[in-house]
């Protein structure tokens, strides 16, 4: 869990930090300059936290290696291939770096950076049906279960339309064997003639829908007290 957290927050950080100091450049809010923003705050996100959601990918994977190891040593023992262990977030990036090279901590970036398509469609939907609301509803501000609900559709789109692109991604940043000497489109084309291009696919639903939305309620509320503290302020 801590792990996650850790690069939830930075990966959070950046990519808000980034698409607001970039829409503050822009005059006129539309679908397509949101689109554009959205991209390129996912670039500088994927650029400067793909080493944390590596480590966290390894972390993660350890359970089921243990697991699969202990078979393998009762059955083989002579055959275990033995998994490096990392305890914390600065642990593995220390280990990966020592053993592997730097370059391996940013592992899956090509398709991390074709993904950034995700984070930017999902804004842009937000961002389009919270103004068509607005505007039905004739409000300056909408309620928590109405920003639920978009950040939970906008999500789901843009999970849907990138899934195998993230199934790539996290066998890239795992580093299994069957991947490291293939390019993304053969991983790609090997998943989807596997028939697994959208596996665990209802279980990222869950986790990244709900997450999201949650996270647009608090984004939204957050947003709107810090921009009333600061016209006080100003006046």
């Amino acid at each position: 869990m801590e792990p996650v957290l850790y690069s939830l927050f930075a990966s959070g950080f950046v990519y808000f930090y980034s698409f607001h100091g970039l829409r503050r450049l822009v005059d006129e809010k539309t679908a397509i300059k949101d689109l554009g923003i959205g991209a390129v705050a996912g670039v500088i996100n994927v650029l400067t936290t793909t080493p944390l959601w590596v480590v966290n990918t390894r972390i993660k994977m350890q359970g089921s290696c243990k697991i699969s190891q202990y078979k393998q040593e009762v059955e083989e023992p002579e055959t275990v291939n033995r998994e490096t262990t990392y305890t914390c977030l600065t642990d593995g990036l220390v280990k990966i770096a020592q053993r592997e090279g730097l370059g391996a901590l940013w592992s899956g970036t090509i398709p991390s950076l074709v993904l950034v398509t995700n984070p930017a469609v999902q804004f842009m939907l937000f961002e389009m049906l919270k103004r068509r609301l607005k505007q039905m509803l004739d409000k300056k501000e909408l309620s928590p279960f109405h920003v639920f609900a978009l950040g939970a559709v906008s999500k789901s789109v843009s999970t849907l339309l990138s899934y195998p692109l993230q199934v790539v991604q996290s066998k890239r940043r795992y580093g299994s064997t069957d991947v490291k000497n293939k390019s993304m489109i053969e991983v790609l084309s090997s998943i989807i003639e596997s028939g697994t291009a959208y596996k665990g696919l209802e279980a990222k639903l869950l986790q990244t829908v709900m997450t999201t939305a949650l996270m647009y309620v608090f984004y939204e509320r957050i947003y709107s007290f810090v921009t009333k503290v600061s016209k006080c302020i100003k006046t």
